[in-house]
């Protein structure tokens, strides 16, 4: 019964999708070819249905009910429309050679097979486990939309999500598993229509089962991830591109539109459909001197109305619309810009892939740190080249490297994915008059894409189909069993914090476990600003570095003022500043923290709160590095008297230079009044174990999840033979994964 639920879903989001798109085609009048036209109504309609489960999150409708009415409504419009549509082009597409249907049609199968039991087993692909389907299961047990400050990946465009969501509510997982196979299914088939249409089927069959054979294409079709949903797109929107091109239809814009944008609501990587549907059209207008910016407006509309409901979501809710990135340009609270350089810097240079050379074989043949294998086939990638000679050539090289732009900026395999189609495509064209070139290219793919025989050169951990698990797929294995054999610990702790961790408590972690099978608040350290500075208060106790062992004093003539700052004047360095305690003097008095008391710092001044809480622990940074001009700022919204400034910070920034400055009101002209300052020595604080975790405690966080790995070893150790110094109690363990409560 459950593998019938799982079907379901699956069924159900890819027959509703085509639906939408039928009746979206039949509105605009567009015949096609009949294989055609099935696969522009699956992904226009793709995008229609996103579009459509969009707008019920948003407004909390998210529910199995309304998705059910929803899919009946649109199967049962799309069969009325049918009757009434214009009859289907019924020329057929040029034929292929009988020798390649039995050849393509034997590798299918032969492909398909493993294919369709990893997607149809439970899901348990690393990303698709954590944050894709993590996210899709709280927007379902919300019924919809929820601000989420906490989790990066929330602000990512989640077209794809959108997707999986309505999938999700049938038949959980694997449903959405296999919603992704079903793009798998039909990029090929795409590529294989568009080379016949515009006259070279046999490159187009070649390129077709490059791409549907490719490891890393297989893996990531079969999970829930989203790369071959985005190439699909990006290739379909190439497709109609060059129908537009040959018969200037205007209807076709729209779609066109609809799909550039859908691949930016996929993916922040797949934005260039824009601009280059975009280029496309207005370069192909103004060559043949024919009017284009009516054209070139109806496409971007339809490109925005994809687009704009995302960028919306994020500027409302974490107040930068391309969140979580261009922080720089738009700061918020949420996260901090340090963090984006960091992480972007990880993106590019993979597991220490500094050396782009080594790419084409990482990618190709090794993969293990690249997270992937495209095959070896693919390091004769500039044989592409030799496809310029011919006009479509032109055209899908372009293409090509039009989608590659955004590469280096995430080196990862599987984000070669979006313009493999193109380069496949390519590389059939160049060797299609070579006989029997096609053949051997194919089956040594396929001999070296089969997953038994990928041990024999590729690294261990590359990410690829290990194995065919049939069982775990028609769960005739328990499918607990089978989560904890291919999770392990993480999934155990999962459960855990599922049966002892009350609903409303939120887990701090380095690490989670596996979302997409817990329901409670996992606040994973590098996921949100928040979960940042919490993780570091938790680490400070150890880290000598992180404490307040060091004092600044400023000493002046006492003075009658109504703002103080302290400004940070050096530059040119990459630590970021940071102040643990602000404290200002009349005497021997310090004058006690009131209500009208207003803060604020340059930058992060959402933050600046720490430097004025009296725990001597939390601390305000600049979260990036120093610049002329960072201040810490208190306005006491009355004239005071003071005389002396007390500034409590960490040693891990030497390179600081600090001036204190007043202003005797608002308006009047800062003044200098003291600097460099005194520089004390002074013992850690007592106690500091507890109150980080007090600390913690008062930010809401009841429950720490400690892994004893090589990144947390020191801290698991201590908090083992130390907990009662913690205020720590431990309430379960799965492997070297610790769970505490705070007392």
């Amino acid at each position: 019964m459950q593998v019938f639920y799982i079907l379901l879903g699956a069924v159900l989001t890819v027959a509703v999708s085509t639906a939408m798109g039928k009746l979206l085609l039949a509105a605009l009048g567009l015949r096609f070819r009949r294989e055609e036209d099935h696969i522009f109504s699956f992904v226009t309609g793709s995008a229609c249905l996103s579009l459509l489960v969009f707008a019920l999150a948003a407004t909390h409708l998210a529910r199995k009910g309304v998705f059910l009415a929803l899919g009946v409504a649109a199967i049962g419009a799309a069969v009325a429309a049918a009757r009434r549509r214009p009859p289907l082009i019924e020329k057929p597409l040029p034929a292929l050679p009988r020798y390649w249907k039995i050849l393509a049609g034997a590798l299918f199968a032969l492909f398909t097979y493993p294919y369709f039991f990893n997607a149809l087993a439970p899901e348990t692909s690393p990303d698709g486990a954590a944050y894709h389907l993590g996210l899709v299961s709280r927007y379902l047990r919300a019924h919809g939309f929820y601000r989420i400050t906490t989790n990066m990946y929330a602000y990512l465009s989640q077209g794809t999500e959108m997707l999986y969501l309505y999938a999700f509510a049938f038949g959980r997982h694997s449903s959405t598993a296999l919603v992704h196979f079903a793009f798998l299914l039909t990029l090929p088939m795409a590529m294989l229509s568009y080379a016949r249409r515009f006259g070279f089927p046999v490159a187009g069959m070649v390129a077709a089962l490059l791409v549907y054979l490719c490891p890393i294409v297989g893996f990531d079709g079969t999970t829930a991830y989203i790369d071959v949903a985005v190439a699909c797109v990006v290739f379909v929107l190439f497709y109609l591109l060059q129908i537009w091109d040959q018969e200037r239809t205007t209807a076709l814009l729209i779609p066109i539109g609809l799909l550039a944008g859908f691949a930016y609501a996929m993916k922040y990587t797949a934005f260039l459909a824009v601009p280059y549907a975009l280029g496309f059209v207005g370069w192909k207008l103004l060559r043949a001197r024919k009017p284009f910016i009516r054209p070139l407006a109806v496409t971007a509309a339809c490109a925005l109305v994809m687009i704009l409901p995302w960028v919306i979501k994020n500027w409302v809710w974490v107040d930068n619309p391309f969140a979580p990135f261009f922080n720089k340009y738009f700061p918020n609270r949420y996260v901090h810009i340090t963090f984006e350089q960091e992480y972007r810097k990880q993106l590019e240079n993979w597991n220490g892939v500094t050396d782009k050379w080594t790419i084409p074989v990482e990618a190709a043949v090794k993969g293990g740190k690249l997270q992937g294998v495209l095959g070896p086939v693919f390091l004769l990638f500039p044989l592409a080249l030799l496809a310029l000679r011919r006009k479509q050539g032109r055209q899908l090289v372009l293409a090509a490297v039009v989608f590659t732009l955004t590469y280096p900026s995430n080196i990862g395999t599987r984000f070669l994915i979006p313009m493999l189609p193109f380069l496949a495509l390519s590389l059939g064209v160049a060797v299609e008059n070579w006989k029997g070139a096609g053949v051997a290219l194919v089956l040594f793919h396929a001999l070296t894409s089969w997953p038994s025989l990928m041990t024999k050169y590729c690294d261990e951990w590359a990410m690829r189909i290990y194995q065919i698990p049939v069982r775990a797929a028609l769960r005739l294995q328990n499918e607990e069993e089978y989560l904890r054999q291919r999770l392990g610990t993480s999934y155990e702790m999962g459960r855990l914090i599922e049966r002892v961790v009350p609903p409303d408590s939120k887990v701090l972690c380095y690490d989670g476990p596996p979302q997409a099978y817990c329901s409670r608040d996992i606040l994973v350290g590098y996921q949100g600003a928040f979960n940042q500075n919490m993780v570091d208060l938790l680490s400070a106790p150890l880290i000598g570095d992180w404490l307040p062992t060091r004092r600044l004093v400023f000493r002046f003539g006492a003075r009658v003022l109504r703002r103080l700052r302290v400004v940070q004047t050096a530059g040119g360095f990459s630590e970021s500043w940071s102040v643990n305690e602000f404290r200002v003097f009349r005497g021997d008095t310090e004058l006690p923290r009131e209500n009208q008391w207003r803060l604020s710092a340059r930058p992060n001044t959402w933050e600046v709160q720490a430097a004025f809480d009296g725990n001597p622990l939390s601390r305000w940074r600049s979260w990036e590095p120093l610049f002329p001009g960072m201040w810490v700022q208190v306005d006491f919204g009355r004239p005071e008297t003071v005389d002396r400034v007390v500034i409590d910070a960490s040693p891990d920034h030497h390179n600081v230079q600090l001036v204190l400055e007043g202003q005797v009101q608002a308006g009047a002209p800062w003044e200098r009044l003291a600097g460099p300052p005194e520089m004390l020595g002074v013992p850690p604080p007592a106690n500091a174990r507890r109150i980080a975790t007090a600390e913690l405690k008062w930010n809401g966080i009841e429950y720490i999840l400690i892994q004893d790995d090589k990144d947390q070893k020191e801290l698991a150790k201590d908090i083992r033979e130390r907990a009662d110094q913690w205020g720590l109690t431990l309430v379960g363990s799965a492997g070297s994964e610790w769970l505490y409560r705070i007392d």
